[in-house]
């Protein structure tokens, strides 16, 4: 199974982790702060946007990957991954004080994430594989 979700989503996120880096640069640049954070409020809310991304991203896109190969490729994980990405750019926005993007983007990652946990844990404990659409009956006798 080549787990077409998760790399498309994992190359996102590399994307995003990117652009997330270069708007810290930016600001560095702008407000001439070449270590740390200088006690910028700018370079501070750029810094923590992509350190919050950093935190989050691995546990999702693990979540995103163990429940793909157990499961497989359906709608429902693609809303959820799409969901996450798009959160993950409105938090980056959020964190310059634009509207209520940063509720937007902390609220669909936590939603996102405890939904993959979830469900993780249903197809860890329901005793059945998941492959694709159809379900295996799992059994311990040989």
């Amino acid at each position: 199974m080549k787990l077409e979700i998760t790399l498309i989503i994992a190359a996102a996120a590399a994307l995003l982790n990117i652009w997330l880096a270069v708007r810290v640069g930016r600001v560095r640049t702008s407000e001439k702060v070449s270590v740390g954070d200088g006690g910028n409020e700018a370079v501070i809310r750029r810094m923590r946007a992509h350190a919050n991304f950093v935190e989050y991203t691995p546990f999702f896109l693990i979540l995103l990957g163990l429940v793909e190969l157990a499961w497989g490729s359906n709608i429902w994980l693609w809303g959820a991954a799409i969901i996450y990405i798009l959160g993950r750019i409105a938090h980056g926005f959020g964190m310059d004080g634009i509207g209520k993007l940063r509720a937007f983007g902390t609220i669909s990652t936590l939603l996102v994430l405890l939904g993959l946990a979830i469900y993780a844990l249903v197809i860890a404990y329901s005793g059945t594989s998941f492959v694709g659409m159809e379900t295996v009956p799992t059994s311990s006798a040989g």
